[in-house]
């Protein structure tokens, strides 16, 4: 992150790009997350600077329609942005690794004790690794995806979450956000809006946040079982303020 890259260096992340727009392999095939993990850390790094430059534009992109090749590429675009590296949590600390992680998938962040929103992944504040707290986040429009939600580990502060058109979230999402035992703690409120892959089960799975104290779904057409949920919840959090837009 020293100094300008080699040349080779952006090569090589040039011809893994290209590979992908072409759909080398097999076509329409999933992506396995560890095409992400094939580049060694210095290079990984480097890759996580270039593209963190324009994630909102890459995500606005995607609304354009798409072909079979694009799906793949697209695929290994996001596994990349979504990758979890742990080295890199280990050096600057869990609250700005998953900063980085947020942004670079077009979501943004909120500090405590600050009321400006971080979107720019270039202009995220240093200093001292504990001195900016993730108090805050809407993942509105974001290409964030389930293999990404490890960043949430470390995160202790954390209070509010909001999930908009969020069309790689899915209930192992919520899931996996429920079981970390942090955000039991920290989380107060979260929304989750036409996130089309969101089920019943997931939304249920929420009831482990035990200090939840606002929830609103809204334009969810998995959720099918409205009353099942209203009941889950009004067991398990009964303090909790439930808010629907279903149909």
């Amino acid at each position: 992150m020293r100094g300008a890259p080699l040349p080779h260096v952006g090569a090589a992340i040039n011809g893994q790009w290209a590979r992908a727009a072409k759909g080398e392999g097999q076509a329409g095939a999933t992506v396995d997350a560890r095409d992400a993990h094939s580049l060694p850390p210095s290079l990984r790094r480097y890759q996580m600077m270039l593209f963190g430059k324009v994630p909102r534009q890459l995500c606005a992109l995607k609304k354009l329609p798409w072909s079979r090749d694009s799906r793949y590429f697209w695929g290994w675009l996001n596994a990349v942005f979504n990758k979890v590296d742990h080295e890199r949590i280990r050096d600057v600390g869990p609250d700005r690794a998953a900063s980085e992680w947020l942004l670079r998938c077009g979501a943004m962040v909120r500090y405590h004790g600050q009321e400006r929103w971080q979107k720019d992944y270039n202009h995220l504040p240093t200093g001292p690794l504990d001195k900016y707290k993730i108090q805050a986040i809407d993942a509105t429009d974001s290409c964030i995806m389930s293999i990404g939600f490890d960043h949430m580990e470390g995160l202790q502060y954390v209070e509010k979450i909001r999930f908009c058109k969020c069309h790689y979230i899915e209930d192992y999402c919520l899931e996996r956000l429920s079981q970390i035992e942090n955000l039991q703690k920290s989380m107060l409120e979260m929304e989750i809006i036409s996130c089309g892959n969101i089920t019943d089960k997931g939304i249920i799975a929420l009831h482990h946040l035990r200090n939840l104290k606002y929830l609103f779904l809204s334009d969810l057409p998995g959720v099918k079982e409205k009353e099942k949920i209203v009941q889950a919840f009004k067991t398990s959090l009964p303090s909790l303020e439930l808010k629907l837009d279903l149909k």
